[in-house]
């Protein structure tokens, strides 16, 4: 496969979006594909248009940055090095669907490039070090300036060599996207369920009928400002798990290994070769742009910069996520700190939680428990294709695969 060096601007138009999240009488409503959106989907699909947030633009705004099949949107500015550069294939037509700010918009010219190509091609480690380098700014911020994005190098064969490599990828990426749309129904059904018994107090009492619903005696309670049934019990969080920091390591301090460290980020920050924290805990980043920032993790992790909460049992940890979930935004707002966001263990010991009866809790933990080892096993699988995609990618460039592969 002979492969030719061309500068990203001599076979696309790339344009930086400055399309914000905010809502302006006068514009027309639009829906977001944000930072988010881009940098955790290898494509952007019309199955994932229900996740955009709803904001306005204007009409120059639409023009430029309405998204559709073939282009590549990837992130333009981002607080670590890392973050930039991430790219995502359009991969569906959308109605009225922009691409947000901090994110860049490549159009190919499909005579030379395919989106599809160019989109995997700057998954390479070549490219991901081309804009690590590259990056302007630091400390709180990093951003790529337009020259940087316009002269990324980039390695051409044939539209047919193109339409090959892409396809290749495509259908591992398929396999993904399958497997994390299982895992958000699972999630789905795990919080329909948790909801309710637990919110609406819908568990099936003696007589396997709906408690609240068929009459079950409600109480007022005063922590909680709500009814809630008769002879529950309502306790700080501090009281039902063991809430603690995590310990502060740095890239540089790390060891080769597969452990996720887990510090202030959304995603976990690298790899160490030692967990500090079991399976099946509770995260949230303690500081920074994310602070506050709630996280489950079903594998044992090395918590950083961030809070932890586990309970005696798994049980009644993913009982307690599902409680926190509802304080969700109530978390993100304690974030205080004049230079810097923080959230500190005491912003969240004071939480009152409802205590569910042992004889429920038995009851649906047996579901709850099969739902997290399925969502588990599915994620690393995910991570299994995920790695088998990435070391795909250089064979592929360099014309070493010529044969039909297993997972196609």
């Amino acid at each position: 496969m002979e492969l030719k060096k061309y500068k990203l601007s001599d076979v696309a138009r790339v344009e930086i979006s400055g399309v914000d999240k905010k809502t302006v009488d006068g514009e027309t409503p639009v829906k977001l594909c944000n930072f988010t959106n881009v940098y955790h989907n290898w494509a952007i699909t019309n199955d994932i248009e229900s996740s955009f947030m709803v904001a306005s633009a204007n009409s120059n705004e639409i023009a430029k940055f309405s998204i559709k099949r073939g282009q590549v949107a990837f992130t333009k500015d981002s607080e670590t090095r890392d973050d930039i550069g991430i790219p995502t294939y359009i991969a569906d037509d959308f109605n009225n669907v922009l691409l947000g700010y901090h994110c860049a918009l490549i159009t190919p010219d499909e005579s030379k490039a395919l989106g599809t190509y160019i989109n995997a091609f700057m998954h390479t480690s070549f490219i991901k070090k081309y804009f690590e380098n590259n990056a302007s700014g630091s400390g709180q911020r990093y951003t790529l300036s337009i020259e940087t994005m316009e002269n990324m190098p980039l390695l051409l064969p044939s539209i047919e060599e193109q339409r090959y490599i892409s396809k290749l990828l495509s259908n591992i990426d398929k396999k993904i996207a399958l497997n994390r749309k299982i895992n958000q129904n699972l999630e789905a059904l795990a919080k329909q369920l948790y909801d309710y018994w637990f919110v609406q107090f819908d568990f099936p009492n003696e007589e396997g009928n709906p408690y609240k619903s068929s009459g079950g005696k409600m109480v007022w309670n005063e922590q909680l400002q709500r009814e809630i049934p008769l002879n529950w019990e309502v306790k700080p969080l501090s009281d039902i798990s063991n809430i603690c920091r995590g310990n502060i390591i740095t890239e540089a301090q790390t060891k080769i290994g597969d452990v996720k460290v887990v510090a202030a980020a959304v995603t976990y920050s690298y790899l160490h070769d030692t967990a500090n924290r079991t399976a099946n805990v509770i995260t949230i980043s303690s500081s920074g742009a994310n602070a506050g920032y709630m996280n489950f993790w079903r594998e044992p992790i090395y918590a950083s910069d961030c809070i932890t909460i586990q309970c005696d049992s798994d049980i009644d940890t993913i009982l307690s996520y599902h409680q926190l979930e509802l304080y969700r935004d109530a978390i993100m707002k304690k974030s205080h700190g004049s230079a810097q966001p923080h959230v500190y263990p005491s912003d969240i010991e004071c939480l009152k939680f409802i205590c569910i009866p042992d004889d429920l809790k038995n009851k649906i933990g047996v579901f709850l428990i099969s739902l997290n080892k399925e969502i588990a096993k599915n994620t690393k699988e995910i991570e299994k294709l995920i790695k088998q995609r990435d070391e795909l990618l250089p064979l592929l460039m360099n014309g070493q695969v010529n044969s039909d592969l297993s997972f196609c």
